[in-house]
């Protein structure tokens, strides 16, 4: 036995012994690597006397017209000693674990030697250890810095033996090991909560802030991103505080939600027309003949915490009931579905119903007509489809039962007996009787039969019905029919269960379009109209079911959802390309309200006329006139737009694809002057220089693309490339004098390029600290830091604006909202106006030329704001101060 083992253990007693040996090895280059840390420190104690940072001729002078570098900084401290990645360091000591490679550089260390316990940040959101030096204000030395050594190491650099590297790879990951644990202890003084953690728990996520003599430190998922301050601030005690002294006013929506919804298109007694789009019922008064231009005027009623899903107008014409959907608010609190019932003269909230009743949303509503309006009849959007019936004045419920587990799509009181009520939807038309239970809450009952198709085709969808004067009831399908439903007895062989004695059956069928009927609509002549999905028509039947005039809608607006009785002969349409159209049978339909039907994403202003461009994932690219609140033109990109931006003088637009292609665009011919792909990745950000001479193309290959402009915009050529960031790019501004850049990324750098002197990168930032920017959309830099709430993970703020006279700036956030802080913003936390209307991430924001509009671009709900900017810079009064004084807390923005 012992000798069969003996030659299996050889080998292995080998290799243990070499594993020991070599364990061994490293261990004394640790030691030897702590050594010469200890040395360093002793030295730089010792040999850095504060006079010898005082010698102001220890650098050449700034070249250009970049600022001035920090005075008296040492040989040591030169940024351009050592490069690493892109960033650049003044001592190679460590490389950081957290973060991706290259991100460096870090904020000075406060005079007197003090160690940073969490380590240092470049001004581009990657750490390194504590040790680590950057480029900073005069008189200061990093303590793990060794002095006066020109030899340093760098990294990916050939001077290095072989027999070195491993030895420098070991004392980096010693460092950073120490750093780690250093990490670790900031994290526990935080009260243990990590930075890092998926949001949703209680204080998952956090920013903090940390101000030092020259830079500002600010943490986004954990990572520091340091900016410097301006020569000019001598203290940000200086910088203002507290709201800007502008405000906004909701002045115009674009869009209608006509592509997923229905029951959203009605007339008010006053005329108005109203309907509704994320989280706003607009109010919309047109201008103009039938069929003619559009114009008029907009109200706006905000009361909804989410988007409108479903409206019904009371019979006096006044009040209207609106229902929303459920959601989440910023910290992840369940937003319940309610309906309001508010006066649309006031525009003030009169009554707020089944707060808590509801679940995931409402989505039918309709008033009883028989009693004025006395009762509300509500569906949910729950697995059950929850029918209700309410109180209208005291807002109690009267009734409810489970409908069907089908999708219900339309629901409303029989008009001459408000005790009748009809659904339809998915397969089913469904008759309810409802018996009051003498109004006591909750005592009522319904009971329901179900229509019988019997010889007749069952179709897959009833979306509309309609009741006729006589008592019938007209319903149209997807099948394209229109089926005729009359009252008949009951059959005694069958009782409904609720003990009926009259029900309805289908007595006539009448074949009216080719595709689903979204629409029904009877007429103050008694005649009815339909409207076709698939074949556009409009269609007005007699009695009989006699078709009697006919129209069709333009394909690019799309299918007929919804039709509205306007004065005289007037109709008002809504179709399923989030358009809202105007006119009669006789002379067609023209557009009033058009809108995008998918999310958006690109935003810009004309440099000197009151129009503004979007595109986004519906392919469309549109320019629309601010005065006149209408589309100038639209053309179809073929792919899908994500950014776009005008040439200083007006003429062309350049827009970026999510393929890597950007197109140059004459604004008056509508023509394509130029077609060029940048890489196999979408496009972020294109953006001028303010001298029209150059366009940087931002990507998500990580490059920003520099192409020289001619003076009218319409030839480009390339001129360089910005290489150096770690991520995609995310936003870019251009300084004034047309030379710079800044740009922001998505791991949170923030860059700086000198472009005219050949897309280099400015590896010492501290110089960047003065430039004057033409245009600041950047979300992350000095002036704006403010503008960040406490617990940001990053992706909280999507797009960012200053005003063309540098006095506010807008913010469009992930949680539906756009704020307006006063600029400078750069005080921790600083507090905002806060205006609520959009029912999706907002994605962009941008002033027009003169300042006096804001618009906002809403994500997935396709909404298109347009605000007035009130008070100082703006046009109109300044309103009163707020009557509670905001504090430097994100609690403090004030809902507007």
């Amino acid at each position: 036995m012992d000798g069969a083992g003996g030659p299996g253990e050889g080998p292995a007693q080998e290799a243990l012994q070499s594993l020991s040996r070599r364990l061994q090895v490293q261990e004394k280059e640790m030691e030897l690597v702590k050594a010469a840390l200890a040395e360093a420190l002793r030295l730089l104690r010792l040999q850095a006397p504060p006079t010898s940072l005082q010698d102001p001729g220890t650098l050449g002078p700034p070249r250009d017209s970049s600022p001035a570098a920090p005075p008296g900084l040492p040989p040591t401290c030169s940024p351009s000693l050592v490069s690493r990645g892109t960033q650049t360091e003044a001592e190679v000591e460590v490389e950081p674990s957290p973060g991706p490679p290259g991100l460096s550089n870090g904020p000075p260390a406060p005079p007197g030697g003090s160690e940073e316990p969490s380590g240092t940040q470049s001004e581009g959101g990657g750490s390194s250890s504590s040790g680590t030096g950057s480029p900073g204000p005069p008189g200061i030395l990093r303590l793990a810095q060794p002095p006066q050594r020109t030899d340093t190491p760098r990294r990916n650099s050939s001077s290095s033996s072989p027999s070195e590297r491993p030895r420098q790879k070991l004392s980096r990951k010693a460092a950073s090991s120490a750093n780690l644990l250093l990490r670790s202890g900031s994290t526990e003084s935080r009260g243990g909560k990590d930075p890092l953690s998926s949001p949703g728990g209680p204080g998952s996520r956090r920013s903090n802030y940390n101000l030092e003599g020259i830079s500002v430190k600010m943490f986004l998922r954990g990572r520091p991103i340091t900016m410097y301050i301006p020569s000019g601030i001598r203290s940000l005690e200086e910088l203002p505080s507290g709201p800007p002294p502008e405000t906004l006013s909701l002045d115009w929506v674009y869009g209608y939600r006509g592509r997923d919804s229905r029951s959203n298109l009605f007339v008010l007694r006053s005329g108005e027309v109203v309907y509704f789009i994320a989280c706003v019922v607009v109010l919309y008064r047109p201008g103009g003949g039938p069929g003619g231009p559009g114009g008029g005027g907009q109200r706006h009623y905000r009361g909804h915490t989410d988007c409108v899903r479903c409206l019904a107008v009371h019979p006096d014409g006044v009040r209207v009931a609106s229902g929303q959907t459920a959601g989440v608010d910023k910290d992840g609190k369940p937003l319940q579905p309610v309906v309001h019932v508010w006066d649309s003269e006031t525009l003030l909230k009169l009554q707020e119903i089944g707060l808590g009743a509801f679940e995931r949303g409402v989505g039918a509503l309709a008033f009883s007509v028989a009693d004025q309006g006395a009762f509300l009849c509500v569906v949910d959007d729950s697995n059950e489809h929850m029918l209700s019936v309410w109180d209208c004045s005291r807002g109690t419920k009267l009734a409810e039962i489970k409908s069907t587990n089908d999708s219900v799509l339309a629901v409303g009181f029989n008009p001459r007996d408000s005790s009748s009520i009809v659904t339809s939807g998915k397969s089913h038309v469904h008759f309810w009787n409802w018996n009051g239970g003498t109004g006591i809450p909750g005592n009522g009952t319904l009971t329901r039969k179900q229509g019988v198709f019997g010889k007749y085709k069952k179709p897959k969808f009833i979306p509309c019905f309609v009741f006729l004067p006589d008592g019938d009831i007209l319903t149209g399908d997807s099948e394209g029919n229109i089926l005729t439903w009359g009252r008949s007895l009951s059959d005694s062989r069958t009782p409904g269960r609720g003990g009926a004695k009259e029900t309805y059956g289908i007595v006539a069928q009448a074949h009216a379009h080719e595709g689903s009927i979204f629409a029904l609509c009877l007429r103050r002549d008694g005649t009815v109209l339909s409207g076709g999905g698939r074949d556009r028509r409009l269609v007005q039947w007699g009695p009989g079911l006699v078709a009697l005039q006919e129209a069709e809608i333009p394909e690019h607006f799309g299918a007929v959802r919804a039709i509205a009785e306007g004065p005289g002969s007037e109709l008002l349409v809504g179709t399923t390309k989030n358009a809202l159209l105007r006119g009669d049978l006789a002379q067609g339909f023209s557009p009033v309200i058009q809108g995008h039907t998918d999310e958006l994403w690109g935003l810009c202003t004309h440099p000197f006329q009151n129009r503004f461009l979007t595109c986004g994932h519906d392919r469309q690219l549109c320019l629309w006139d601010g005065e006149g609140h209408a589309l100038a033109w639209s053309i179809d990109l073929k792919e899908t737009g994500l950014c776009a931006d005008f040439h200083p003088s007006g003429a062309v637009v350049a827009v970026g694809l999510n393929t890597g292609r950007w197109l140059v665009l004459d604004t008056e011919t509508r023509e394509i002057v130029s077609d060029i792909t940048d890489g196999n990745e979408q496009l972020s950000v294109v953006r001028y220089s303010p001298d029209g001479l150059y366009l940087a193309i931002g990507s998500h290959d990580n490059m920003i693309y520099i192409y020289s402009v001619s003076s009218d915009g319409a030839k480009s050529s390339r001129f360089g490339r910005c290489v150096g960031h770690s991520s995609f790019i995310t936003h870019l501004d251009w300084s004034k004098d047309g030379n710079f850049i800044m740009s922001n990324s998505g791991d949170y750098e923030i860059l700086y390029w000198d472009v005219a002197g050949g897309c280099k990168l400015l590896r010492n930032r501290y110089e960047s600290r003065d430039r004057e920017w033409a245009t600041y959309t950047c979300v992350l830099g000095f002036h704006v830091y403010g503008v960040w709430p406490d617990g940001s993970d990053g992706t909280d703020i999507n797009s960012l604006c200053r005003s063309h006279n540098e006095r506010v700036v807008a913010v469009a956030d992930d949680f539906c909202k756009v704020h307006l802080f006063q600029y400078p913003c750069a005080r921790a936390k600083a507090p905002s106006l806060v205006y609520g209307g959009h029912g999706s991430h907002v994605t962009s924001v941008r002033f027009t030329h003169d300042d006096s509009h804001l618009i906002s671009l809403g994500g997935k709900d396709a909404s298109i704001f347009q605000w007035r900017v009130l008070g100082a810079g703006g046009t109109g009064p300044v309103p009163t101060t707020p009557s509670r004084t905001p504090s430097l807390s994100p609690a403090s923005s004030l809902d507007v």
